[in-house]
């Protein structure tokens, strides 16, 4: 968590689709689906696909035509407010195709007279944070090349450092932010957790993640070298036991495997560990040591 040099601007960025294990969809629990639906629709830009009776399905514009879906929906005004003590959604980080798309977001999110709650250099990223109506965390990204911030070794070098806004927002050249931009993906979820041993043995030990970082109180996981796919922190939580049913925030986190291989993999290793999988939606997911679901997908 040192500072370092500048890294440069230029060279190829991670290429998400390869990984073993990358980051499909989450699904929220809400409590005013109008709200929050209307919320990632307007400050995020994502388009609406898909609705529901009490539900709702949000994405972007997938590279070669179509939609990706991103964020769903459930709506259900009994559930009590999420507890920002229980494990959960820490943050749902959507990652831009290009740090100009993060630069004309930020001018937008201004305009919009967004509450931006923060905004970090983290040397693989720039990012900036806020939070939907009823508190689930969000961070919108953009990465740096995957040279930029990896030492000869091949470690991932992470630190949380001031972040150049003006520069960013002079990186979107002035233009306006049109919705949500062609390749916009959740590139990661980062999780809050009772302890993070105990997560590093759910999330690297049976889903098959390297522990790519680590901060005081906190894990990083990746997959094909990702400097985090997933992620779990005690900040707020430590201690923290299953989360209670009938509360709002986070239900799943859908992890699509590059192929059946790696899948099954995973869940050779939960059996080991006596794990017994769920069927969710006609696919199979796990739960974590709070009760979490994490959906398996191909």
């Amino acid at each position: 968590m040192t500072e370092a040099a500048a890294v440069p601007a230029e060279g190829a960025m991670f290429d998400m689709q390869a990984a073993p294990l990358h980051v499909g969809r989450v699904r929220l629990r809400v409590r005013d689906l109008s709200r929050v639906a209307e919320f990632y629709e307007s400050l995020l830009g994502l388009r609406r696909l898909d609705q529901g009776a009490g539900w709702t399905l949000l994405g972007a514009p997938a590279p070669g035509g179509g939609a990706r879906p991103l964020l769903e929906l459930v709506g259900d005004a009994r559930l009590a407010p999420r507890d920002p003590r229980q494990a959960g959604l820490f943050h749902t980080a959507f990652l831009m195709p290009s740090r100009a798309d993060l630069g004309r977001w930020l001018g937008h999110a201004v305009a919009a007279g967004a509450r931006l709650e923060g905004a970090s250099d983290h040397l693989v990223s720039e990012a900036i944070y806020l939070s939907d109506p009823e508190g689930a965390g969000i961070e919108v990204y953009a990465d740096r090349p995957e040279a930029a911030w990896r030492t000869p070794s091949g470690a991932v070098k992470m630190a949380t450092l001031p972040l150049d806004a003006q520069a960013l927002y002079e990186a979107g050249g002035g233009a306006p932010y049109a919705g949500a931009p062609e390749g916009l993906i959740v590139g990661h979820v980062h999780l809050q957790v009772g302890d993070t041993r105990a997560a590093d043995r759910f999330y690297r030990d049976v889903l098959g993640f390297d522990l790519a970082a680590e901060y005081p109180g906190a894990s990083f996981y990746g997959s094909g070298g990702y400097h985090h796919q997933l992620a779990g922190n005690v900040w707020n939580s430590r201690g923290a036991g299953p989360r209670p049913a009938g509360m709002a925030g986070l239900e799943t986190v859908e992890l699509i495997a590059r192929d059946a291989a790696v899948r099954d993999a995973a869940l050779a290793r939960a059996e080991a560990a006596g794990l017994a999988p769920e069927a969710r939606d006609g696919r199979t997911a796990l739960r974590d040591p709070w009760g979490g679901l994490t959906v398996l997908a191909i």
